[in-house]
């Protein structure tokens, strides 16, 4: 069970607090950050953001007052100083943090996290982690409640983008009744869930599609059709003109393939090695595979980074996954 009681008592206890979310950032993540932000705000806080990353571009309509900064770019390590509280959200591993790992451990501030994923390293932070929830953003809600804030539009909408993309718009196994019970709740504080998954799915750019075609387009199958695995390299993202939150979701696509149960998707990363991404709905456990590279995740949905070329790592994770298999 998370304490939140003592969450209560830190908030209540500090008026200076600085947030950070992990790089390669989804809906989980930026929706649990603003979410938070109208939480703490909601209290008369002092609420700076972090992020060793840019905002991508179907998400930025969760900020429209420009409030996600970027460390290097909108604020230094050096303005963060007089922060009395950091807030990590959505992750508990160092890799995940980027360059803001460097400045977490610089900074004399008292170390939150709040988090879902079952892997995770210690960042010398109490630790507010739920294995169970299905979603950084239904802790966001519970935290609102502990605090006796109101869940208001903006919080409500930011949440609910956190629920449903982590869940993949409810159609993931990690989707209860509860899950449903709490989207209808921030459905009525104000989520509008039509006009958010058109900003979210319905907003492509055509370098994305043109992306999508060539990950689909040499995907491979094997161990009796169970297996689907595809990647993207870096001359895709020129040829196409994709950024990298272009792959987001992909992975998922592969698994529409009739039996199918396990997909990787390996993405070639601009500073070198490659991200590998795992979905399960079959008895192998993502997370321990993606552990054994030092990655993490859920049992459903994990990742690992490769500091070897593309070939070598994927040769390495899909060895592991036929192995698992």
């Amino acid at each position: 069970m998370i304490p939140w009681s003592r969450f209560v008592e830190i908030v209540r206890g500090h008026q200076r607090f600085v947030l950070t979310a992990h790089i390669r950032p989804d809906g989980d993540s930026l929706g649990s950050e603003t979410a938070m932000i109208g939480i703490l705000e909601a209290l008369g806080k002092d609420v700076s953001v972090c992020n060793a990353f840019p905002v991508p571009a179907n998400l930025q309509f969760l900020d429209p007052g420009g409030k996600l900064r970027r460390l290097g770019v909108d604020v230094s390590a050096e303005q963060l100083a007089d922060r009395e509280v950091l807030i990590v959200l959505d992750t508990t591993a160092w890799a995940q943090l980027g360059a803001m790992a460097e400045v977490i451990k610089g900074l004399h501030a008292l170390k939150v996290v709040i988090d879902h994923h079952v892997s995770g390293d210690d960042l010398g932070a109490e630790l507010f982690k739920d294995v169970e929830a299905e979603a950084t953003g239904r802790l966001m809600v519970v935290a609102a409640d502990a605090l006796g804030v109101q869940l208001t539009p903006q919080i409500a909408t930011a949440a609910y983008v956190a629920l449903a993309t982590d869940t993949g718009w409810f159609r993931f196994a990690s989707t209860t009744a509860d899950t449903l019970r709490l989207a209808a709740r921030l459905v009525d504080a104000g989520a509008v869930p039509d006009q958010l998954y058109r900003q979210i799915y319905e907003n492509d750019s055509h370098a994305r599609l043109q992306l999508i075609g060539r990950a689909l387009g040499r995907t491979q199958v094997e161990v009796g059709g169970r297996l689907i695995s595809t990647w993207i390299t870096q001359d895709d993202f020129a040829a196409t003109g994709a950024v990298p939150s272009d792959s987001e979701d992909i992975i998922n696509m592969t698994l529409a393939v009739r039996g199918t149960q396990m997909a990787v998707i390996l993405v070639e990363q601009a500073t070198g090695g490659c991200k590998a991404s795992l979905r399960s709905r079959c008895d192998v456990d993502c997370s321990r595979i993606a552990e054994a590279f030092g990655g993490g995740g859920h049992r459903r949905a994990a990742g690992a980074f490769f500091p070897e070329p593309l070939e070598v790592a994927r040769e390495k994770i899909l060895a592991a996954v036929r192995a698992a298999m």
